[in-house]
């Protein structure tokens, strides 16, 4: 089985690439399933039920999220009636929506784990603790398990690949919009990558226009941040391989293309 791992689709620009390359990256390299980070689709912030149908319609099965989840209110009632969309594990579990999924392909159930760092985040629960506990409910019942750790400090991210090593199939980070070149199998068999990056403007400064976040660098004053909309755009995201009688994974390759 192959999966495709894509990174943070932002905002209008990220979603055309998104759609116009992902069909064609499934077509090229045999793509069973597209998981995707959405959280900045609908222009930078959260998703809308019309965003989340576009990259739908564009390649993805199954969507994580991460801190800016709840930056729309229409997201609730899409997180309550989509079962394959979700929101962080680790925030309190009155929340609605759900922080883990079970995709079913073919004959093998794919399970997908969306946690939230702490390091430079908002206070949520433990992302370690959560993801103990809810492995004890998915080994149970799926032959795969993928998560999408959604945080800032690398040393989070290499952390919970450890931890996770040789437990579940993958670990990849997302939220940076930067990628990261550090994809490989950990000593116990995981596939593990820091960050997938992001999709969306190449010349912007993680999707947002260049002028602004400057003068916010260099006044320390608030500043209306735009989101860049322009080409060339740039797609990141990584292909995991998975051997089919053993469920594991034997490599993981970074795809990083740039709009000509």
């Amino acid at each position: 089985m192959r999966i495709l791992m894509v990174g943070d689709v932002f905002g209008r620009a990220g979603r055309k690439f998104f759609c116009e390359r992902t069909k064609e990256l499934k077509r090229q390299k045999n793509i069973d399933v597209v998981v995707v980070n959405g959280e900045n689709v609908a222009h930078g912030k959260s998703l809308t039920e019309a965003t989340f149908n576009e990259i739908l319609s564009g390649g993805a099965d199954i969507v994580t999220t991460g801190n800016h989840v709840w930056d729309r209110k229409d997201i609730v009632p899409l997180l309550e009636r989509e079962p394959f969309l979700m929101r962080p594990a680790n925030f309190p579990e009155s929340t609605p929506g759900k922080g883990y999924c079970i995709y079913p392909h073919r004959a093998k159930n794919i399970g997908v784990i969306n946690l939230l760092g702490r390091v430079f985040m908002q206070p949520v629960d433990c992302p370690f603790i959560r993801a103990e506990e809810i492995l004890k409910i998915l080994k149970r019942e799926c032959d795969i398990i993928l998560v999408d750790f959604h945080a800032e400090a690398t040393s989070e991210k290499i952390s919970m690949g450890y931890f996770l090593d040789g437990r579940v199939t993958a670990v990849v980070g997302t939220h940076t919009h930067t990628q990261t070149a550090d994809e490989r199998i950990l000593p116990k068999g995981t596939a593990y990558m820091t960050d997938l990056g992001m999709v969306g403007p190449l010349n912007s400064v993680i999707g947002i226009k260049i002028e602004s976040v400057i003068e916010k660098f260099i006044s320390c004053r608030p500043v209306k941040f735009e989101v860049a909309e322009d080409p060339p755009r740039i797609y990141c995201a990584a292909i995991i391989d998975i051997d089919d009688k053993t469920n594991t994974a034997t490599s993981i390759e970074r795809i990083q293309i740039h709009e000509e």
